[in-house]
């Protein structure tokens, strides 16, 4: 699965399209063909269908239907471009802070609207984020998160900390569960059906004598599951124990028992 890196284009041209200094906009003549915009919405639909690796300028050229240097206009860069795709898809999940019901349900409406955007957008999963595209969808998003937490007698570093654990975990039990569904469509297989394949060879070889507890409770998991992994109960058990977890540090805050 390729691997980019957001932040790895030119800052400055990044940003002016982040921030829409570098729409072009004619004094005169007919309106333009193209727009940053539209060429973000290409590139995103060839992103969600084939993944990152099929994404190319040239690509984007023939869904567009205009040359590939008539691309080059626009953005300067496939790193530029990835930016800009980050930062439009960081404008959909609905902003947490106005979720009713206090901290927790503000905090399990973020995690779940992550888990959504990135099986949305798989490829997301193949960005790595260390220098952020730092555009108005994003700076949005960080600030309706950091209300939801706010006033709870959190220091700062603990705000920002928290909403980087429940976003985090969300992206990670996020990945599990989309690299499970693409196994699937790669080899054809279903989970269950690629164990019912796997075990019977499994236990030719392993004494399961040797693994008493990995058997009885792979076994009775699997059972669970109907394969190796559940990713939804992964998300599901693990959000709540996130949640239980920040429950403690709030409560350590405010002197409640």
């Amino acid at each position: 699965m390729t691997t980019e890196y957001s932040g790895t284009g030119d800052p400055r041209r990044s940003l002016e399209l982040l921030w829409g200094g570098q729409e072009r906009r004619p004094r005169r003549g007919p309106r333009p063909r193209l727009t940053v915009e539209r060429i973000a919405t290409v590139a995103i639909g060839i992103a969600d269908a084939e993944g990152l690796e099929a994404l190319s300028m040239r690509r984007i050229a023939e869904e567009l239907g205009v040359s590939t240097m008539s691309i080059y206009t626009y953005v300067p860069g496939k790193a530029e471009l990835i930016d800009v795709m980050l930062d439009r898809a960081y404008g959909e999940p609905a902003p947490s802070d106005e979720v009713p019901g206090g901290w927790r349900a503000r905090l399990e409406h973020m995690a779940r609207e992550h888990w959504a955007l990135y099986h949305r957008h798989p490829w997301m999963l193949q960005v790595s984020t260390g220098r952020p595209p730092l555009g108005p969808n994003l700076l949005d998003k960080y600030e309706s998160e950091l209300r939801a937490v706010d006033g709870l007698g959190l220091t700062d570093v603990e705000m920002d900390s928290v909403v980087a654990l429940v976003t985090g975990f969300a992206q990670s039990a996020a990945r599990t569960s989309v690299e499970l569904a693409q196994a699937e469509r790669r080899t054809g297989l279903t989970d269950e059906q690629w164990w019912e394949a796997t075990a019977p060879v499994l236990d030719k070889y392993v004494d399961a004598g040797r693994y008493p507890l990995g058997s009885r409770i792979g076994t009775s998991a699997a059972k669970e599951y109907g394969g190796t992994i559940g990713p939804e109960h992964a998300f599901e058990f693990g959000l709540g124990r996130v949640l239980d977890g920040i429950e403690v540090l709030i409560r350590s805050r405010t002197g409640d028992a």
